[in-house]
């Protein structure tokens, strides 16, 4: 990853201000999207179309991030999986970050209350990312949203709670910074009409997702707070849309809230 590459890809790399910038965000990109295909691992193909990259530029990152122990390629199918450096610094880090050891039982009370699939999920930078899934006892489900899965702020129900209840300016700038929201996820997600949904979250507590990911997959959204105030997670609920009619999703919305609290109650309490 020496000096600066000159290929242009992709809306991370937005111009490199020191020497090496540019690789690193690209380093960055493909580190994610490796974590996310899981343990069946991503072919370097794979890899540099999503990362929006040409193949020999992503081979280049991903063998130096293999050199650094960062990844892992399998010798028998060629697919890169997360290095055991990576194992190691998510362990340091998780001492600073990791809330799972104690939202899970709230989690999974969400989940036993409402029948429905419960969630935690953490914002890292513009995205949320989910942390815990918990499923509910009603048969039918629905599978947009699962460990590791990433969306951008304002698309899913947690991110819409989040990004409600950080402050103006922040706000501001985040659609400065993704003025394709609606291109990529459609046109319910442009500024104006996502910022009335932002208005409507901000009313009352709770964010809703009425099926604008996957039609017929409603989802519910609550922010979590740091001791500071600060959104930095939300718990969410999902399911079929027949389950989330007016009443009951106004039900479900108080539950949701409550359970909310009581993690946001909690993470104040460890941090003292």
């Amino acid at each position: 990853m020496d000096g600066i590459d000159t290929e242009t890809s992709g809306s991370r790399a937005a111009g490199p201000t020191v020497p090496g910038t540019q690789s690193v965000a690209r380093a960055a990109v493909l580190l994610r999207l490796v974590t996310q295909a899981g343990d069946d691992g991503a072919t370097v193909a794979d890899l540099a179309r999503r990362a929006e990259l040409t193949r020999p530029t992503a081979h280049r990152l991903l063998a130096a991030l293999g050199r650094e122990g960062l990844l892992d390629q399998d010798e028998v199918t060629g697919r890169w999986l997360p290095g055991p450096e990576l194992y190691l610094m998510g362990t340091v880090a998780a001492t600073r970050y990791d809330i799972t050891a104690i939202a899970r039982d709230i989690v999974r009370s969400l989940a036993v209350r409402t029948e429905e699939s419960a969630f935690l999920s953490v914002r890292r930078g513009d995205e949320t990312v989910c942390l815990i899934r918990e499923e509910g006892s009603f048969p039918i489900r629905s599978f947009v949203l699962s460990e590791g899965v990433r969306f951008p702020l304002g698309v899913a129900s947690a991110g819409l709670a989040i990004l409600a209840f950080l402050p103006s300016h922040d706000v501001d700038a985040y659609f400065e910074r993704h003025p394709d929201l609606a291109s990529r996820w459609g046109a319910a997600h442009g500024e104006q009409r996502l910022r009335a949904r932002l208005r409507e979250t901000h009313s009352t507590g709770y964010a809703v997702n009425p099926g604008l990911i996957v039609e017929g997959s409603y989802g519910l959204g609550a922010a979590v707070f740091t001791r500071a105030g600060h959104p930095q997670w939300a718990l969410s609920l999902t399911g079929v849309e027949f389950r989330f009619g007016p009443e009951r999703q106004a039900e479900l919305g108080r539950t949701l809230l409550a359970h909310a609290h009581q993690l946001t109650t909690r993470i104040a309490a460890s941090a003292r």
